[in-house]
């Protein structure tokens, strides 16, 4: 297979057993070892390797799967087959339009590099997740990352405006919101284009009842196909809604233009320590009543593992922010003597371009938590502000890569319920896993949504992690549903969450997404598995030891 791809590809192909290995994990528990890694140059690269996998698929069973910088927690960018790198050469800034807002970039732009770009103009994409140091622009929009600032800005959906994406007959295509009489003109068509618009269209209208009543009453949710965000308000046929968030299963994005945002030009942080989880919803309840931007908060195991690697923190500062950063815990400590080691520490943060008016909200919702009596302190703008926030963005990457003899397993990673819900919720959650010794977990998360990040840590050699995993997801999941929430608000299905999605969405809207899978993929060459098809011998089969 590789010297015949290798007759037409431009770009790199590779099956050493080292490059294959590599692209085996991604940020899951998984392991799935490729035959084959190809970076395209082009899209011409990528039209000639779809064309070629459709005259030998039958044959060879090949199938493509996207991945960019490999963050994803869920197994998304994992495939026995060919595993299609972004990062090497389609990484590019396209077009940038800052006075109206506008730029396209292509998927394997890395996205601290997107943010350099547009930070020069005082502009953001606000779907950022936490990795955003680490992640692309494709997994960005595979995955329909939310993050700190979803609360009031929302998912990445929100901010496509149009993408290039090349589909199962082999031709890139552009895909933007269409007026009905230009939805109209596409049905027309007698090309693959023109069959995919009539079908989706008409089992959108065919089923409209079942889709609307699917959709999971939660704010946020990466499950199963967005079917229900097709049809818009104003009547528009918009199929980036639908591919936003397919995890790669409809075909190979090479383009996007996404709607920026100004970024506010002043932000304070309010931080409250909390000794007891029981009043969270209530609490969550009254800080919404000051608008803030962000509600976040992480664990006491959390601040305790920023602690034990405090010099990870401290490595790519130079001496001055060393100093800064180290000086910024000492109002920590004396909280913590007054009032002793937080169970959960809440970040709350206010943005405007009003200084007196953010002033104003910091210092009312000050004066709400006094008046409570939860310990909690106004962060000094710099470096006091910026170490909440590493702690809270890189958490997960210090589990990863310093507890020895363990590592994070991501599998109950992402699940959300309302926020009226949680002085429920937490509790039961919490009695599940407290009967799985096996697991050590801490917890992060956006508390505002009701969605949180459970990050167990686990011995990988152990016998009974594979059982206790899908023990847990089991009786985690049920849980869920139980309170109509969802299992994945951030981080989407892939392998881990595949074979759950029956938990959240009946049989018909489950039929539905098959449907919908085989208009855009009818033979499957799109990252089998995902979304669709995905079981649960598939999980126990390749969890990493």
């Amino acid at each position: 297979m590789k010297e015949e791809i290798q007759k037409f590809f431009k770009g790199d192909v590779t099956d050493e057993k080292e490059t294959l290995l590599k692209y085996s994990h991604d940020a899951s528990l998984f392991e799935v070892i490729p035959k084959l890694v190809v970076s395209p140059k082009d899209s011409e690269d990528i039209k000639n390797l779809i064309k070629f996998v459709n005259a030998n698929d039958q044959i060879n069973k090949i199938s493509i799967t996207a991945r960019s910088a490999g963050t994803d927690m869920s197994g998304g960018p994992l495939n026995e087959s060919i595993i299609l790198d972004f990062t090497h050469y389609m990484n590019k800034l396209i077009f940038f339009d800052a006075p109206n807002f506008n730029i396209t970039v292509q998927p394997g732009m890395y996205y601290r590099d997107f943010e350099k770009i547009v930070a020069e103009k005082k502009l953001m994409l606000p779907s950022f997740p936490a990795s955003k140091d680490l992640c692309a622009i494709g997994g960005i929009v595979s995955n329909n990352s939310g993050g700190e600032k979803s609360l009031v800005y929302g998912k990445t959906e929100k901010y496509v405006e149009s993408l290039k994406i090349v589909l199962a007959d082999g031709n890139e295509y552009i895909v933007k919101p269409l007026t009905q009489k230009e939805l109209a003109e596409k049905i027309e068509l007698n090309t693959f284009e023109g069959d995919l618009y009539k079908k989706l269209y008409q089992l959108i209208m065919e089923n409209r009842q079942i889709i609307e009543e699917a959709k999971p009453n939660v704010s946020k949710n990466s499950a199963g196909y967005y079917i229900w965000n097709v049809i818009e308000t104003d009547g528009k046929f918009n199929l980036c809604k639908l591919i936003v968030g397919s995890q790669g299963t409809f075909g190979m994005v090479t383009g996007v233009t996404f709607r920026l945002v100004p970024i506010k030009k002043y932000s304070r942080l309010l931080v409250v320590f909390l000794n007891d989880m029981k009043i969270l919803p209530d609490l969550v309840s009254t800080v919404m009543k000051f608008t803030p931007e962000s509600v976040e908060s992480y664990d006491d195991k959390t601040l305790k593992l920023a602690e034990q690697f405090l010099p990870d923190f401290l490595k790519n500062k130079n001496f001055k922010q060393k100093i800064k950063f180290l000086w910024s815990f000492w109002p920590d400590l004396f909280m913590f003597l007054r009032s002793g080691f937080p169970k959960l520490v809440l970040m709350i943060e206010f943005t405007d371009d009003n200084e007196m008016e953010i002033n104003k909200k910091l210092k009312n919702l000050k004066t709400e938590m006094d008046r409570l009596h939860l310990p909690n302190r106004a962060a000094r703008i710099g470096a006091d502000e910026n170490k909440y926030w590493e702690i809270r963005r890189d958490s997960f990457n210090l589990l990863r890569q310093h507890v020895k003899g363990k590592r994070t397993a991501p599998f109950i990673d992402d699940v959300i319920v309302r926020p009226e819900f949680l002085s429920e919720f937490l509790p039961k959650l919490n009695d599940i896993l407290k009967d799985y010794p096996e697991l050590e977990y801490t917890i992060a998360g956006h508390a505002a949504s009701g969605n949180f990040h459970i990050i167990p840590l686990v011995d990988m050699h152990n016998p009974k992690i594979p059982q206790v995993i899908l023990e847990v997801s089991e009786k985690v999941y049920d849980l869920v549903a139980k309170y109509h929430g969802s299992n994945t608000a951030e981080h989407n299905d892939g392998i881990i969450r595949t074979p759950y999605l029956y938990k959240m969405y009946n049989a018909d809207i489950l039929e539905i997404f098959k449907k919908v899978k085989n208009i855009f993929d009818p033979k499957g060459i799109f990252n089998p598995g995902k979304k669709i098809g995905g079981d649960k011998k598939y999980i126990r089969e390749h969890i990493t030891h």
